[in-house]
């Protein structure tokens, strides 16, 4: 039983302890207490004579991400629609949007009464395919949504040349790209806009958040505008108890403001991030290197990529493997031997149970725009493909020393020479 598979009822390879995410820095506990006794927990309070954390991280993440202009936001859902609309885009629209993709990337269109369309995506990169973007472009197209996933950069030189030659703003979804870099330039700085998750399992995260960035002024203007109900920031100082968000009744928004709370953390993640993507990316390496002896393809990136950010780590299993068990299984056993979760790649959106705009009706406006929003109605092959040969581990695990990710690689070893035992 020495050899026999975990989930077969032999020994698991590993019981050593896993990285564990989110990592709070040393300034997160201190910055906390601040705002907690500061007078002020949101941009929507009173100015207490002092700059807030929420325009603290406005300024150090635009610097970062080497863009003009920044607006924190509530969530990366609301980062995503509110770059859609500051763009133009409004009902009936149709947005381009990656079919391999978590499901905001699609409700987030919904969510401004535009349509999705979903595009099938490369199979090397698994992000969209320029190819398949050029196809689905049709009169009523007004944006092209891109998504730096798991751990690729899209192919940004196609696509920025598709948006340009269509006239189409191209709004970059780096949710999982946070110090990614394409031509030694961080992504999110090449679209119209970039927009960024803070969710809990992100690379740069405070919980729930999310981020705008854009070098268009009349972008973010329409942007905080959308954020804060129609107000914006005042351009000249203000006095204590007074309000800084001032109401312009130039353009109506809602509430998706990022808390002090949030703002804080968000300063004391930054100063940690570079320095986390270096040990992933070190131990990415290495652990591609491992796999690669076996046989094993790991997500490729563009060309012009020039740093990656390793959100998930993703192999793609071969098909004389998945012949004798299924990706499901083969996920189950290596979780099994590891101690964490393998999982799949997201369920293409033309077949995610979370992708279902007709169980809301909020969407049966009428009865044309729920046939044109049923995701059932594309096709995406090369989506399913990878959904039914790919398994991945979150980034927190690359976090671990390299002697730790020889594990991994002698899991997969362990999980391949014995694949029959888990057909079943």
């Amino acid at each position: 039983m020495a050899n026999a598979l975990a989930i077969a009822g032999g020994p698991r390879l590993t019981d050593r302890e896993w990285p564990r995410w989110p990592q709070p820095g040393e300034r997160a506990l201190k910055s906390l207490e601040d705002v907690l006794t500061s007078g002020r927990w949101t941009i929507s309070c009173a100015y207490q004579g002092r700059q807030s954390y929420e325009r603290q991280f406005a300024e150090a993440f635009a610097n970062y991400c080497r863009s003009a202009l920044c607006v924190p936001v509530a969530t990366g859902t609301a980062a995503l629609a509110i770059a859609l609309e500051a763009c133009g885009v409004g009902a009936g629209d149709e947005v381009i949007v990656p079919g391999l993709t978590w499901v905001a990337s699609a409700s987030a269109v919904l969510g401004i009464n535009a349509v999705p369309v979903l595009v099938d995506v490369d199979p090397q990169t698994y992000c969209l395919d320029p190819a398949a973007v050029e196809a689905a472009i049709t009169g009523r197209t007004r944006a092209i949504t891109v998504v730096h996933a798991y751990s690729a950069v899209a192919d940004l030189d196609s696509l920025i040349d598709i948006a340009q030659r269509h006239g189409l703003p191209l709004i970059e979804d780096c949710a999982h790209a946070h110090g990614a870099r394409y031509g030694d330039w961080p992504v999110g700085a090449f679209g119209t806009a970039g927009v960024f998750s803070m969710q809990g399992s992100k690379l740069l995260t405070c919980g729930e958040g999310g981020a705008l960035v854009t070098d268009d002024a009349d972008v973010a203007n329409r942007a905080e505008h959308l954020r804060a109900d129609g107000r914006v920031l005042r351009p000249e100082p203000v006095g204590v108890g007074e309000m800084e968000l001032e109401e312009t009744g130039r353009l109506m928004g809602s509430n998706a403001c990022l808390s002090e709370f949030h703002a804080a953390v968000l300063l004391d993640q930054l100063a940690l991030l570079d320095g986390q993507n270096t040990h992933r990316i070190r131990a990415a390496e290495h652990l591609e290197s491992r796999l690669g002896e076996m046989g094993l393809t790991v997500q490729e990136t563009s060309p012009g990529t020039t740093g990656r950010a390793y959100y998930r780590f993703m192999v793609r299993l071969p098909d004389e493997v998945l012949a004798v068990a299924p990706v499901d299984r083969i996920a189950g056993a290596l979780t099994a031997e590891l101690g964490f979760a393998v999982m799949r790649t997201h369920r293409p959106l033309n077949d995610n149970p979370l992708h279902r705009p007709a169980s809301r009706r909020r969407f049966a406006t009428d009865a044309h725009y729920l046939e044109q929003v049923n995701p059932a109605r594309f096709d995406l092959p090369v989506a399913k493909r990878l959904h039914d040969s790919v398994v991945s581990f979150g980034h927190e695990v690359l976090l671990a020393p390299l002697d730790a990710i020889d594990d991994i690689a002698r899991a997969f070893r362990k999980v391949l020479d014995n694949v029959r035992d888990i057909s079943r």
